[in-house]
């Protein structure tokens, strides 16, 4: 229960930004997952969450990059670790070298790109599942620029 109950609460920080253990409650509580207070605290502390400067929005620690600096990194780590990449209807196959897709989707998962839904990742192929066959075509696009170092 713990386990589930912490998953949900990365997932709720990393949607929207709460800045309130109280708030934090609330959209628990409303996932079905009822938690004290005094528990909600223990699992942040436990958990290493951080707050957020500026808006005082939990985050994970490591995570107060901006956007522009994430989509930067994942410029650079696509151009670097990418192999080849096939888009198969909304779904994107990306090669990499051995050892390399895990943390390259993570990359992507933190840079929160509207056409990704989430990933999936091998040791060296992540499978990018898109929202959309449009957005699978923009993403193909931006993948392949990137790759190519534009």
């Amino acid at each position: 229960m713990k386990s589930w109950r912490q998953s949900q609460i990365l997932e709720l920080i990393d949607k929207d930004a709460v800045t309130s253990q109280e708030g934090l409650r609330e959209q628990l509580q409303v996932r079905g997952i009822n938690v004290t207070q005094a528990t909600l605290s223990r699992d942040l502390k436990q958990m290493g969450l951080v707050k957020r400067a500026g808006d005082g929005a939990y985050v994970r620690p490591g995570v107060e990059r901006s956007g522009a600096e994430m989509g930067e990194q994942m410029r650079k780590a696509v151009t670097a670790l990418v192999r080849s990449l096939e888009r198969v209807d909304t779904l994107i196959v990306v090669r990499t070298d051995p050892g390399q897709a895990n943390g390259l989707a993570v990359l992507i998962d933190r840079t929160k790109l509207p056409e990704v839904a989430g990933t999936l990742a091998g040791d060296d192929t992540i499978l990018l599942v898109c929202r959309g066959l449009d957005h699978a075509l923009a993403m193909e696009q931006k993948l392949n620029a990137m790759v190519k170092g534009a």
